[in-house]
């Protein structure tokens, strides 16, 4: 095996260690949290997991502006004493933020608890942003095993105290804010004495580092926009669901993408390690590449919609107060499918071709999509079901646009895939939604076998791939 491939292998499996923990937490959180917790205070939990998913946007593409300029560097070859700037800089801007974010919860806006959450957001702030810096540095120089470490850490330490009050009896859901915080807390300890080099030592001129600090932030502006465009995709539909249905209605559709999310988990763990090593592959070998992992995402992810019907009896059963709720998994597991392929190929390869302005393009005109979509179907329809609907189609059409634009550059063929794939989700939805029985996992299954008859080819040129590779 050669050593691009053993880096590859050893990378992924250091990844894969730390977000199994990640995926145990999740399924707490999912599974067990729900049981203990009322409605609404699950409801309360899951707007405060809302609201820090933004706090990306609290550094201006700050950190997306480094990851991007040094992306592919070794560690060593960095100049230390411009990190150490920028990472304290980052550090005091986004205490100003936090102060901000403090005052402005506690004192002005009306409703306490939501006030409450919005503080809240601002210490998360403080902690992951600096965190993230660090980690992203860990992650374009390609110690990958380090960055797997801390966040194992800070997800173990994470997992034991949510365990601990889910054994407890948790009744609130601040409990597991303060569980959260404190895990990240830990996660930043341990990521400033893995970087001490680029936290403490000698810094540049106050000057020079504002300087460096606006070219990180006009580099990684559009990419952040773009990311958080992304996270607007879904969350404009979400916040709609709330202010339209209540806390507790919020909370429950909450509960069926947390469901569908959890593979994306793993597949983060593969989009962590794709960008240093593709950013090292010539640009001959990238299509190549694209179509071989495009073939083994889109194999794997398919399939595992067969499973849908057993895991929404099973969590029936467990969780009978969101029964209801649970109906929507049929339109919610499809999901993950697209997004996976956005997130893990679409995405990867536009920063590797340094296509931010793709990425801006694509996540601007879903957003756009997603505000039109939401007042249609939440406040002139009033129909939750399209609501959560709307989801599946925001991103089909994201990731179709981006792999659309994306195949134009790699000069590959992509469209009868595309047509494929959205028949094969069609016939899920259409099936898991109407049939409601054991009948519609054989109907399913059934259609994925014709797909994989039709891709046969692709199927066996993708495992002799990786028989070669492994036989190297």
């Amino acid at each position: 095996m050669n050593s691009k491939a053993k880096s590859f292998i050893k990378n992924f499996s250091y990844t894969f260690m730390a977000n199994a923990v990640s995926f145990l937490i999740s399924a707490v959180l999912v599974f067990f949290v729900p049981k203990r917790l009322g409605v609404e205070q699950y409801g309360y939990w899951q707007l405060y997991t809302l609201y820090t998913s933004y706090v990306g946007f609290f550094h201006l593409g700050w950190c997306d502006g480094v990851y991007l300029r040094y992306g592919g560097q070794d560690y060593h070859e960095l100049e230390k004493p411009v990190f150490v700037t920028q990472f304290w800089m980052l550090t005091a801007f986004e205490f100003l933020i936090t102060a901000g974010l403090g005052i402005y919860g506690f004192c002005i806006v009306p409703e306490a608890e939501k006030g409450f959450i919005l503080a809240m957001m601002g210490v998360c702030a403080l902690l992951l942003i600096p965190r993230t810096y660090l980690g992203f540095v860990l992650q374009f120089t390609n110690r990958i095993k380090e960055y797997a470490a801390i966040t194992m850490l800070e997800r173990v330490i994470y997992f034991v105290l949510v365990t601990a009050l889910v054994l407890g009896g948790i009744q609130d859901y601040r409990l597991l804010l303060a569980a959260d915080l404190i895990g990240k807390a830990v996660g930043l300890v341990v990521a400033v004495c893995r970087c001490r080099d680029i936290v403490f030592g000698r810094m540049v001129p106050f000057r020079s580092g504002l300087s460096e600090a606006g070219k990180n932030i006009n580099v990684g502006f559009k990419l952040m926009i773009a990311n958080i465009a992304s996270l607007l995709i879904v969350g404009i539909v979400r916040m709609t669901i709330e202010n339209k249905w209540g806390v507790a209605t919020f909370g429950k559709v909450s509960l069926t993408m947390s469901v569908s999310n959890l593979l994306m988990v793993f597949i983060s763990a593969v989009s962590i390690i794709l960008f240093p090593t593709l950013r090292r592959t010539s640009d001959d070998k990238l299509a190549g590449m694209y179509d071989f992992m495009r073939t083994s995402i889109m194999t794997v992810l398919l399939g595992l919609l067969i499973f849908y019907y057993p895991a929404k009896l099973l969590l029936t059963a467990w969780l009978p107060k969101y029964a209801e709720a649970l109906t929507y998994m049929a339109l919610m597991f499809p999901v993950c499918v697209f997004e996976s392929k956005t997130s893990m190929l679409v995405n990867t390869y536009m920063k590797i071709l340094r296509r931010e302005k793709w990425i801006l393009l694509i996540n601007a005109c879903t957003v756009a999509l997603s505000i039109l979509i939401s007042g249609l179907t939440v406040f002139l329809l009033e129909n939750l079901t399209l609501a959560v609907l709307s989801i599946v189609v925001l991103q089909t059409f994201r990731c179709i646009f981006g792999e659309l634009l994306l195949s134009r550059d790699l000069d590959i063929r992509v469209r009868k895939d595309i047509v494929l794939e959205v028949l094969m989700t069609a016939t899920f939805i259409a099936t898991a939604w109407f049939l409601r029985s054991w009948l519609c996992t054989i109907l399913y299954g059934a259609a994925y076998l014709v797909y994989v008859l039709i891709k046969r080819q692709d199927i066996a040129r993708m495992l002799g791939q990786v028989k070669s590779l492994i036989k190297r």
